[in-house]
């Protein structure tokens, strides 16, 4: 089942205080990255330093999912939530497989590649379209998001996802022990913000503050349909980077 929309966004009328400053909004991109890695993985530190590549293409919105399922050989990782490892089953179950691992890279939320074959991952973005533009603006204190209608495609959801842009982190234990990492793009938050219409569109504004609480200064919203409670395409998406 899909997580129920907080109130008070869907009520559209939030007001904060603090001062957040104007940021980097990125519109209309042809493709969402979601990586799904581990810093106990050794396959992985390619793929993350690829991910971090395509995050700085204007037509990509990159995201790392870090899971928790490596944890056990000795090295939890730092970003590791089982929230992550629950969102690429359910990508597996929405595909009808039963089968997940690292590093895979899911584009737009149709097709699973194994995240450091860089020629596969340039093929399918190569292929890849969003249909639904998501309109993004910053007003004071607020985010303001415009995602207009349009016939055709099957209502939606919109999510909102936060992130971190850059951390290192120094291993100490299991597959990659000794390493000094550069991570981008990591999730830290998923939620619900509401549902799009194809026949009416949807408009929302939240605050900046709230948004980009610590230790998140990114976020992604994400239209994605939804499959009997699993995810399925993405069919528009903009982020913001304070």
């Amino acid at each position: 089942m899909l997580p129920r929309p907080l109130p008070s966004i869907i009520a559209l009328a939030l007001v904060f205080a603090s001062p957040v400053g104007a940021g980097e909004i990125r519109q209309s991109p042809r493709a969402v990255i979601e990586l799904f890695t581990s810093q106990g993985c050794s396959s992985c530190p390619a793929a993350d330093a690829h991910l971090t590549e395509l995050a700085k293409q204007p037509e990509i919105i990159a995201l790392a999912y870090h899971v928790d399922y490596w944890d056990y050989i000795g090295w939890p990782d730092t970003f590791g939530a089982s929230a992550n490892s629950d969102h690429q089953r359910a990508y597996a179950q929405s595909w009808g497989s039963s089968r997940i691992f690292t590093p895979q890279m899911v584009v737009n939320g149709s097709e699973g590649v194994v995240g450091s074959r860089q020629q596969e991952v340039g093929i399918a973005i190569q292929n890849a379209e969003l249909e639904l533009p998501v309109e993004l603006k910053t007003h004071g204190d607020m985010l303001k998001i415009s995602i207009g209608p349009k016939e055709g495609l099957r209502e939606a959801v919109v999510w909102l996802v936060t992130f971190i842009d850059r951390a290192d982190v120094a291993i100490e234990r299991g597959e990659n022990e000794g390493k000094t990492i550069a991570y981008t793009q990591i999730v830290t938050g998923r939620q619900v913000l509401g549902m799009w219409e194809p026949a009416t569109g949807a408009k929302l504004k939240l605050p900046l503050a709230e948004v980009l609480s610590e230790p998140a200064n990114g976020a992604v919203i994400l239209v994605q349909e939804d499959r009997d409670g699993l995810p399925g395409r993405i069919i528009g998406a903009a982020s913001f980077l304070q």
